[in-house]
């Protein structure tokens, strides 16, 4: 059973390194080496992906991502910490270095 962290908004997350990342028809596809397992970042996620390739802050994210799509506060905040807690419990990011 894995177990989520919970990202609070003023929370700054990173990549964690060891991953392959290729772009796919404009989706994200990453292989984690330490885990072996391929992941699908999908459209949105590449684009969280690649704002955190150096560390930011999770409201900054939130900032980011509404600005490059429509969607309101709520929707964007939720989605946000719902992916980056799920990167989290894969052990493909870290928060708070």
């Amino acid at each position: 059973m894995k177990t989520y962290e919970l990202i609070t908004l003023e929370d700054i997350v990173t990549q964690v390194e060891g991953n392959v990342c290729s772009d796919m028809d404009g989706e994200k596809v990453m292989l984690s080496i330490k885990n072996g397992k391929y992941y699908n970042l999908g459209e949105t996620g590449g684009v969280i992906w690649d704002l955190i390739e150096k560390p930011m802050k999770v409201n900054e994210i939130i900032k980011k991502m509404k600005a490059i799509y429509d969607v309101n506060d709520q929707d964007c905040e939720l989605q946000v910490r719902s992916f980056l807690e799920n990167l989290i419990s894969e052990g493909l990011i870290e928060k708070n270095l």
